[in-house]
């Protein structure tokens, strides 16, 4: 067994989780050994909150405040607690670390072990995420700065599309934005679409460079890829991840020339429209009240007209994008729900199978649709299409990319 870190950091935060994963041929499976969560790295009231199993069983939540002047600082002290802990007895027990890195350009088609030239190729396309990469970074250099000796590896979320054709990834303005700029599409969330498509095949029992499937993560942010032969042909953010459905604070695609518009209507710039749809648009910006799906399905429930209508227009707006990828794969197998309303809201999995029944041969369990949160075979025995919920694991899919790179273990 190995102890894996995935490790995936933001600007004031620091995410990880440390798991044993099996090599090959010991008939084990990976288990968390702890996660938690650092908050507020570098300003007042940081604090962390860790979950484990002292007594192998009983899951166990802490959360106390910590002096974190720096990223530096809370992964020293995240070493300190595994120490303390009994997870680890000493560094020279971590094997591995994979970092989640939000934007990879187009020069990252994999994963990759981390090394100088990395680093230098993350910080010159850090204008494409501004504010997601140089805040991984700071999580890179500070767990290189304490475990200088072990094997880590970048993971994107970009880097699964890549495998698009142009015809899919190219946007129809002038050639020389792509050239100059990068201008084109990169899709997100791939590490989940990878992950899920992944288990998919395995439960199918069938090789994933045989299958055409449409992985659907929904959440406060979501997106669709289009699976063939196991290499995304097509996926529905874009340049950023603003393009594609309704979400949470983001408005998905909109006619571009809305924005000149409305600029000249409101009286206002770019930077302040370009905020708004990120950060006050989708459910906040038609419901007004909240971004959470919970609370749109009360209000729905208790007779909202908007609140009906946001939900709508993100479900017709996912099978829109399904109904384009089956043409245009020329078939399906199976559409896969993952994230927090894919596996948690029976109401949105319904009302979207339901609006592919007639045209796709699409039906559902709707008694074993009930179920949250767990991994589901939805579909009937009639139905010309496989539906599953699969709960994605973005810090097991990190912890697989370090084996397989660091060390040459095949994934699931």
């Amino acid at each position: 067994m190995k102890k894996i870190m995935a490790v995936n950091a933001g600007s004031s935060s620091l995410k990880f989780q440390l798991l044993n994963m099996p090599m090959k041929g010991e008939g084990k499976e990976e288990e968390v050994l702890i996660e938690g969560l650092f908050e507020r790295i570098g300003l007042d009231y940081a604090q962390i909150t860790i979950k484990f199993k002292p007594d192998g069983i009983n899951l166990v939540k802490e959360t106390k405040r910590v002096d974190l002047r720096d990223h530096a600082t809370a992964v020293k002290i995240l070493i300190e607690t595994l120490i303390a802990k009994g997870i680890v007895s000493s560094i020279d027990e971590i094997d591995g670390v994979g970092h989640r890195v939000v934007h990879g350009g187009e020069n990252f088609k994999d994963s990759a072990i981390i090394d100088e030239a990395v680093i230098k190729e993350i910080e010159r396309i850090s204008d494409l995420a501004p504010l997601h990469n140089p805040a991984n970074l700071i999580g890179i250099k500070a767990f290189r700065k304490i475990l200088p000796n072990v094997v880590q590896v970048v993971v994107f979320d970009t880097s699964f599309h890549q495998t698009m054709p142009a015809e899919s990834y190219m946007y129809a303005v002038p050639y020389e934005w792509y050239e100059k700029y990068g201008v084109r599409k990169y899709g997100f969330h791939g590490t989940s679409h990878k992950y899920v498509a992944m288990q998919a095949a395995k439960y199918l029992k069938r090789p994933l460079e045989e299958l055409k499937l449409i992985t659907a993560h929904i959440g406060n942010g979501g997106s669709l890829a289009a699976i063939k032969q196991g290499k995304c042909v097509d996926t529905s953010m874009g340049f950023t991840p603003l393009a594609g459905i309704p979400m949470g604070t983001r408005s998905g695609s909109i006619d571009p020339a809305i924005i000149e518009f409305i600029a000249k209507k409101e009286n206002l710039d770019i930077h302040e429209i370009t905020s708004i749809l990120n950060k006050k648009s989708g459910y906040i910006g038609i419901y007004k009240e909240s971004s959470d799906a919970r609370d749109l399905r009360d209000a729905q429930e208790a007779g909202n007209q908007l609140a009906d209508l946001v939900i709508n227009m993100q479900n017709k707006s996912i099978c829109d994008f399904i109904s384009s990828y089956y043409g245009y794969m020329g078939g399906l197998d199976a559409i896969i729900f993952t994230a927090g309303i894919g596996e948690k809201s029976p109401q949105t999995r319904e009302e979207i199978c339901d609006r592919l029944s007639e045209a796709f041969g699409v039906y559902i369990d709707k008694e074993l649709n009930k179920i949250k949160g767990e991994f589901l075979d939805l579909s009937l025995p009639h139905s010309k299409v496989k539906v599953l919920v699969i709960p994605t694991n973005e810090e097991l899919m990190i912890a697989l990319d370090v084996m397989r790179l660091g060390y040459g273990q095949t994934q699931i």
